[in-house]
């Protein structure tokens, strides 16, 4: 059985190398963005190793999922959804109709009620742009998850 823990964070800086270390496109020299609502992360063990984490941010009066990650050994665990779970019942409790985010993996979050939506009709946190990795070896979608 393995015991893990959730909880808020406000240790933004923390999470940015855990993201990168687990494929999502974050430069740690990018300052931290003036725009978060709210972290979570999922430690596990005495040494609370952190084996997922999800930041809700709010661009252009929407809010968006600036970044989500769980750690390759524990993804069946469900803790992406618990995450996701919690992102919901803040936006829902801060009056939000809905949720923006780029996926890399869109067949995650279509289970879960996300859609695939034109670049144009999302707040402007598309970043992928300028990426070298960009319409090469990742292709990700931007999608939204209406709540009402």
């Amino acid at each position: 059985m393995i015991h893990f823990t959730v909880g808020e964070t406000k240790d933004y800086e923390k999470l940015v190398p855990f993201f990168i270390e687990n494929e999502l496109e974050f430069s740690e020299e990018e300052p931290v963005p003036t725009d978060i609502e709210k972290c979570w992360e999922v430690t596990c063990g005495e040494d609370k190793r952190l084996i997922a984490a999800l930041v809700l941010a709010k661009r252009e009066g929407e809010f968006i999922i600036d970044g989500i990650a769980v750690e390759t050994s524990y993804r069946k665990l469900k803790l992406g959804k618990l995450l996701l779970d919690k992102a919901v019942e803040e936006t829902l409790s801060r009056g939000g109709a809905s949720i923006y985010l780029v996926a890399r993996a869109p067949e995650f979050f279509r289970k879960y009620g996300f859609k695939t939506v034109p670049r144009e009709e999302a707040p402007n946190f598309f970043e992928c742009l300028t990426c070298p990795q960009y319409g090469k070896n990742c292709h990700p979608e931007v999608m939204k998850l209406d709540l009402q």
